[in-house]
This record gives structure tokens, sequence and C-alpha cells, in this order.
């Protein structure tokens, strides 16, 4: 059963957004997925887009994916690379999926010179946090993330 990991192109389109619903749907959260193919196309694929996606498949099924985009710390003077979105199809997991994307993400960081890896998990999935933690990652409770959507970000550039 062999992993391959490969970027995602923009014919992947309607398959990530099935990753991104199933993920949502494991998060409880799936009601709050509002885009469809073409707006994955447009925003992931679109020309300014600065946002990227890898595929990982095994023995040329696709099993999971991982969205990604490189941001930078003013302290380290170094891109890091913060990952949106991980997610391997449950019928798959425990065959190393996750690991090997993370992996590849890891291995990007470094070509890249990222002085950082980050990603947020929620608090109460405790598998996951199990699992990062297996390899060294640990959480950054100091920090408590803000923030503003919807209405509340329309009322506030507009001044109001």
């Amino acid at each position: 059963m062999a992993l391959h990991i490969r970027p995602a192109t923009v014919d992947d389109a309607a398959l990530i957004l099935r990753f991104i619903t199933d993920l949502a749907i494991y998060e409880k959260a799936e009601h709050e997925v509002q885009t469809d193919v073409a707006g994955i196309e447009a925003s992931l694929f679109g020309a300014t887009s600065s946002t990227r996606a890898l595929i990982c498949e095994q023995d040329g099924v696709a099993i999971g994916y991982a969205v990604y985009f490189f941001n930078y710390s003013t302290w380290l003077g170094k891109h890091g690379l913060y990952l949106e979105d991980l997610y391997v199809d449950p019928a798959h997991r425990k065959c190393g999926a996750g690991k090997a994307l993370l992996r590849h993400l890891a291995q990007t960081a470094v070509e890249r010179g990222c002085g950082r890896f980050e990603w947020a998990v929620l608090d109460w999935n405790t598998p996951a946090i199990d699992f990062y933690e297996s390899f060294g990652a640990r959480p950054q409770d100091e920090w408590t993330t803000y923030r503003l959507t919807g209405q509340a970000l329309l009322d506030f550039a507009a001044g109001r």
C-alpha cells in the first residue's frame, strides 16, 4: 500500500471540497462550510492565490489532503508554514498518511528556510492532539486566537 503525495491542481477542486466537508462534519461544523467547487477553484487555484494544497494517494486513490500557506514571523525574520487543514479519510487512518503529509510539509518548511511550522487543533480533539505530540509538536498555550468574521468584520472594516 504505497502512499504518494502530490501537489493539488484545479482538477482536484471537487475532491478538496469533499474533504473539506468531511473534515467539517468530523469537527461538528458542517454548517460553516460556505464554499463550492467554483469557490475552491478561484480561492485556492486563482492567479493571486498564496495558498497551496497537497493530495495524499494510496495506490492511486485520494485518501487525504492538506492546505497550507506561508506566513511571516517578525521576531524570527523568517517565513513560516501554516497548515490550515489536514484530513485523512477515516477508512484510511493508521496507514501513515497523516504523518506523511505532515513530514512532507515539514520538509517543505525546511527547504524554504522557514522558522516555524504551525497549525491549530480543536481543544476537544484528543486523538489529533496525542498524534501531534507523539512526534514533538507542542501547544502554544500563551497565545489566544481572535477572529473577525461575518457582520463584525464588515462593520469594523466600514468604521462602524
